[in-house]
């Protein structure tokens, strides 16, 4: 668990989303099809070897905005730990000018997917698109902060400006913390968790925020609360784990 300054607590009342967005397929007939559905839908083919033996993972930032080495790292090791792929996954990460589309709504977000992706599945190798944004979300509630949004089945947005706005408050985690974080929270939505195409083993969504998790101190809880009742999340340069009952979720479709 990961606790922030107490005073940083009390100066700040916002909170603090790590991704509620699980936007459907646009049922496209081309072949990015099977890159285009639904989130969630995909989780036993990211997490198994039986139909794809490899993960190519394209992460495309926007100019200024590359993730730190330190954050891909921990995401590296995350998946390696929950994943059977035994011809190994690749991460490959390359800059592109600025979407000027900041605010990001939905359309936005799938313009620059369309824009930017070029990896897709192919034979037993399947394809992952992460995109880290210079802006932020469009925010449909107020006092609310997203830092990244699962879309799709192999689809992810990180908003690293606000990221890097947020890391610069006084008694903030690190950058690479907060990026890691929602990598690995974004990744567990594509992995299907929590009831997002992945049925639960155990009952542990929270049904205050669908798609998430109820056990306190998981990966993939909904939000971290400044100011009143904090829900603490991050403890100084700890990431967030997956809590038992999310690793039987995964373990149950062929994850480890």
């Amino acid at each position: 668990m990961i606790r922030f300054n107490r005073f940083f607590l009390l100066i700040v009342s916002l909170v603090f989303v790590i991704s509620c967005s699980t936007e459907t397929s646009d049922n496209p007939t081309d072949k990015r099809a099977p890159n285009l559905k639904v989130t969630g839908s995909s989780g036993s083919d990211l997490l198994s070897d039986m139909e794809y033996t490899s993960m190519n993972i394209e992460v495309v930032y926007a100019e200024g905005f590359r993730p730190t080495d330190e954050a891909i790292n921990q995401f590296r090791s995350f998946l390696e730990a929950r994943t059977f792929k035994p011809d190994g996954i690749k991460i490959n990460l390359r800059s592109t000018e600025s979407s000027n589309r900041s605010p990001f709504d939905e359309e936005d977000i799938k313009a620059v997917e369309n824009e930017t992706r070029t990896l897709y599945n192919v034979g037993d190798e399947i394809a992952v698109w992460i995109y880290f944004a210079d802006g932020e979300k469009d925010e449909e509630k107020e006092n609310t902060i997203t830092l990244g949004s699962a879309f799709r089945n192999t689809s992810i947005i990180v908003y690293g400006k606000t990221i890097r706005d947020f890391s610069n408050r006084s008694g903030a985690p690190d950058r690479a913390v907060i990026e890691a974080a929602t990598l690995n929270h974004e990744f567990g939505h594509l992995f299907g968790l929590v009831n997002l195409g992945t049925p639960p083993v155990t009952d542990h969504e929270d049904q205050e925020n669908k798609g998430h998790c109820a056990v306190e101190g998981c990966l993939m809880r909904a939000s971290i609360e400044f100011g009143n009742g904090v829900l603490d999340v991050i403890e100084g340069s700890e990431i967030p784990g997956l809590e038992d009952a999310c690793i039987g979720d995964l373990q149950s479709i062929g994850g480890k």
